[in-house]
């Protein structure tokens, strides 16, 4: 990839958008820092992910900001919908709601390590909101999480997460139902890199998000307020045409006291769930 060519080819597309890199930062869903050094040249071969959510924000064809060839004009995009009750944007929370939470993963680290679960998740839970808040590195919890639990080797809790959740298929394809009608996001406490790894991994429904709303990039973590004001604005919408699914009643909760339209997600009958949710954007 020809980094300072994509770079020249991103700011003039941006310019030529009338948009400022901190606009772009908030359509694309992505840190200033980042979006900067792609521009300047200094990030070796971005990723696609991430080329991709910067071409949609900007209205361009992928090829264009590649260089790999003139893109056609492309066709117009079908309108999307409003909701009766006035829902124009649905976000998605991912654990516990796209895909099947990770306790497997704490399982498989303590039969590596030769320690008990117990003690693995013990470890996990005591660090984890710090990294999701983006205020701790990947690198450091690992070498943390390894110490921790006397792992002499290096760990990489990325990979055992990866190995054990497992997609909802049903809420997969409510998410692809969704995105051909409604503007769509994902609202999510992650752990840096993560998102992009499970959608490379088609862990994760494979559409054109409008928003992605990173804990990790926000440097805040639901349901703390600042997380919300940042999907809200990502959105482009007021928050009484925001529709959050989440498994978790606090941050849904949360989510409504803001104005936010709100459905609690139960993993443990998706069928019921969907049906909730299709009814709710009639």
């Amino acid at each position: 990839m020809d980094e300072k060519g994509l770079g020249q080819r991103l700011q003039a597309a941006r310019r030529a958008g009338g948009l400022t890199q901190q606009e772009l930062c908030h359509k694309a869903g992505l840190s200033y820092s980042t979006l900067a050094k792609i521009e300047r040249g200094a990030i070796k071969s971005p990723s696609i992910f991430t080329i991709q959510n910067i071409a949609a924000a900007l209205g361009v064809g992928l090829d264009a900001l590649l260089g790999v060839a003139p893109s056609p004009a492309a066709p117009a995009a079908k309108p999307k919908m409003t909701a009766q009750n006035g829902v124009k944007f649905v976000y998605f929370d991912i654990n516990g709601c796209l895909v099947r939470f990770f306790h497997a993963a704490f399982t498989n680290l303590a039969a590596d390590a030769h320690v008990s679960a117990d003690d693995v998740e013990t470890a996990f839970w005591h660090y984890n909101d710090d990294v999701c808040r983006g205020e701790m590195s990947m690198d450091a919890f690992n070498a943390t999480l390894a110490k921790q639990l006397g792992i002499k080797k290096s760990l990489d809790w990325q990979k055992y997460y990866l190995s054990a959740v497992e997609p909802v298929l049903e809420m997969h394809q409510l998410v692809e139902w969704v995105a051909e009608r409604y503007h769509v996001g994902l609202l999510s406490n992650i752990m840096p890199g993560f998102i992009e790894a499970m959608l490379d991994r088609k862990l994760l429904p494979g559409v054109t998000y409008d928003a992605i709303v990173d804990s990790s990039q926000v440097g805040a973590i639901k349901p703390e307020r600042k997380i919300y004001d940042a999907a809200t604005k990502q959105s482009g919408v007021k928050p009484d045409e925001i529709l959050f699914v989440d498994d978790d009643r606090a941050n849904v909760m949360a989510a409504d006291r803001l104005g936010w339209r709100v459905l609690w997600f139960d993993g443990y009958r998706p069928e019921e769930a969907v049906d909730r949710i299709k009814e709710s954007l009639k």
